[in-house]
Order: C-alpha cells, then structure tokens, then sequence
C-alpha cells in the first residue's frame, strides 16, 4: 500500500489551479480488481464482517436515493460515519459510497444535485484506490455530476450539472465539465 498524488496541474487565467487528489492504492494483482470487492474492508472490520457491512451500507445508501425527508437521509448519513453538516440537502438518485462512507465529509448549507455521485473509492484492472472526499460549505455540486476519490472542494464553489470532479477545487470557483475546468473564478 502506498499514497500516491496525481500531479496533474492546470493553471488558469486566474492564478489559481485545480490541485492533486489523494488516494492510497492496493495491489490486487489483475486483471480485474472489482472481482475482489469482498476484501476491501478486511483491513478494517476483517474477512467476515467486511462483506457484510459493503452489503448492509449498499442497502442503505439505495434506500436513501427514494427518501423525501432530508433530516431522516442527514441522520443516517451521520450513522453510516459521514460527517455531514447543517442543512445538507442530498437530492433525490445521489449515490454516495457504499464501499467506504465513512470517508465523505459534506459541510454546512451543502446542495449535492439529483443523481450526483460521490466516491471514495475505484477499481481498476489490477487494483484499487480509496481518497477522503472533502466538500466544504455551501457548495453546490451540480446533478448528475461525479466527485472522484481523494477530492477536496473549498468552501462557496459551485459545480455545473454533469461535470467530472476529478481534481481538487480551491474556495469560491465556478468549475463544470467533464473533466472540470475553471468556468469563472
């Protein structure tokens, strides 16, 4: 296991840059680390109770895509370990991790769009990655957009619908496509 930052700087007409996300990675050997999703939680709740739990918060997280009340879908966002914020509004269809929710954190007066995405985690051929996911307080992440693992988005940022966060997002930008550029800073 290792950390790995993308270097992947883009400068902007503003001085400011998207930044590295972070994520730590795990050899599975190939070619497909998905087959192997059983054993990701091993490492911390062991060869038993890891499935179970990926099983349990998968149930979980799809029955809050359906429920209306937003202080119910807070609360157990709260009981799966997120640590979500006041007045959070998880639209209707947003999926959040199910692999390792206790790895996204939502801050205050936070809209996350209808059948947004946010990950913490990724499967490739031969193994997988986690990353924290960080959005800070009244962000808007736009529907049907995807926050990748290891993602920090600053406070006050607005993403447009249908964007790839792929990158780090500093405080008060306009970002959106795929994959997100500075639309205004």
């Amino acid at each position: 296991m290792h950390r790995e930052a993308y270097a992947e700087h883009e400068p902007f007409a503003s001085g400011r840059s998207l930044s590295d996300r972070w994520v730590e990675e795990r050899l599975v050997g190939g070619p497909n680390a998905h087959a192997y999703w059983y054993t990701v939680r091993n490492h911390k709740n062991g060869t038993i109770l890891g499935p179970i739990l990926i099983v349990l918060f998968y149930l979980i997280i799809n029955s809050l895509k359906h429920l209306p009340s937003l202080t119910l879908k807070r609360g157990i966002c709260r009981l799966l370990g997120m640590k979500v914020g006041k007045n959070v509004t998880i639209a209707s269809g947003a999926t959040l991790d199910y692999f390792f929710p206790e790895l996204i954190e939502i801050g205050d007066n936070t809209i996350v769009g209808m059948e947004a995405m946010i990950l913490t985690h990724e499967f490739l051929h031969d193994r997988w990655r986690t990353g924290k996911v960080t959005i800070g307080r009244n962000v808007m992440v736009g529907a049907r957009s995807t926050v990748l693992a290891g993602v920090s988005i600053g406070n006050n940022v607005t993403i447009s619908a249908m964007s790839l966060v792929h990158k780090s997002v500093p405080p008060a930008l306009f970002v959106g496509g795929v994959p997100i550029a500075v639309i205004r800073p």
